[in-house]
C-alpha cells in the first residue's frame, strides 16, 4: 500500500509518541530519557524506512522490538 510522505510521517510520529509514553510509564524514564532512547535506537532507523512497513504496525508490536533492543537482544536485526 502506498502512502504519501506526509501520511508516512504522521503514522511514524504517532508510533514514536506512543513509544515515548510507554517508556515513561513502564520504565519510569524521564521524557528526555525516553526521547533519547527512541531517537538513538536502531529501531528508529528501521521505523524511519518506509520499506520495513513498521509504520503500519501497532505501537505495541513496535514497542516489543524497542524493548528487546534495550534489553540487548538482537531481534531487531531481522527486520
Amino acid at each position: 500500500m502506498n502512502v504519501s510522505q506526509a501520511e508516512f510521517q504522521n503514522m511514524k510520529e504517532e508510533i514514536v509518541k506512543d513509544l515515548i509514553a510507554r517508556l515513561m510509564d513502564e520504565r519510569g524514564l524521564t521524557m528526555q530519557q525516553a526521547f533519547d532512547a527512541v531517537y538513538t535506537s536502531r529501531l528508529f532507523l528501521k521505523l524511519s524506512d518506509p520499506k520495513t512497513g513498521l509504520y503500519f504496525q501497532s505501537s505495541g508490536y513496535v514497542y516489543s522490538f524497542l524493548e528487546s533492543e534495550l534489553k540487548g537482544n538482537e531481534e531487531i536485526e531481522g527486520l
